[in-house]
């Protein structure tokens, strides 16, 4: 077990459910920190909604006192379409639980993580931003939106001890399943490790889940507003 540096932090991790939010979750927990994770039904009713992401922290503050990371990580997803046909409900549905969720879930830890000195946010892109893969555009933009955000938050945080990182996983095993009638995504993500380096999908846990506890820990204290691209060498393809 790698050691994750995140012993005794209290930790919020959205989209904790499933996927890679539940694999960054388990590694944190598993690392000895306080994890305190949302679901889909959470995030649609907390994440993604500005006053209950301030609830959910005040909860979160009141009962271990304080809250020192938080893993901005849940989005709902829209199917695979071309651009002609993309309608207001698939930007709504993307940029509402995405770069907005993320934006709310990051103003609801600032006050308390500018009083104690100390923070660390990591947040979710995807390397579909830096490849624009036909047919994801909606979700390729929502996703450039949070890194931008991040960025951002960066900037304006950093003087408070508040390290803001973005990371841009490949781990889309938990996507295969109810998707086997779409040919398009299907064929993506067939391709999808066929030629980078380290040719496999990335495991949520063991690949995903120490590069986020690195992000949330003493050690990532000159490392801010940066994009990690845990993507086994994706971005690298020709």
């Amino acid at each position: 077990m790698i050691d994750g540096g995140v012993r005794d932090r209290v930790v919020i991790v959205t989209g904790a459910s499933r996927g890679v939010g539940r694999g960054v979750a388990l590694f944190l927990a598993e690392s000895g920190a306080t994890v305190i994770g949302t679901g889909r039904r959470q995030e649609a009713g907390n994440a993604a909604d500005r006053d209950g992401a301030f609830a959910l922290v005040e909860t979160v503050v009141a009962r271990f006192g304080r809250v020192d990371g938080l893993v901005a990580n849940a989005q709902t997803f829209r199917p695979v379409m071309p651009l002609a046909d993309v309608m207001p409900r698939d930007m709504d549905t993307l940029y509402d639980t995405g770069p907005k969720a993320t934006l709310w879930g990051m103003q609801a830890v600032f006050p308390h993580m500018r009083d104690q000195g100390w923070g660390r946010i990591v947040t979710m892109g995807s390397n579909a931003g830096f490849h624009g893969p036909a047919g994801y555009g909606p979700y390729s933009s929502s996703k450039e939106a949070v890194r931008s955000l991040t960025r951002t938050a960066a900037r304006e945080w950093g003087p408070f001890g508040i390290v803001v990182n973005c990371v841009c996983p490949v781990s889309v095993a938990h996507r295969m399943e109810g998707f086997a009638d779409d040919p398009s995504r299907r064929a993506i993500f067939e391709t999808t490790f066929s030629d980078q380096p380290i040719a496999r999908d990335g495991d949520a846990v063991d690949d995903i889940g120490p590069v986020v506890a690195f992000l949330l820990s003493d050690g990532c204290r000159y490392l801010t507003g940066q994009t990690l691209m845990a993507d086994g060498g994706a971005l690298l393809r020709p």
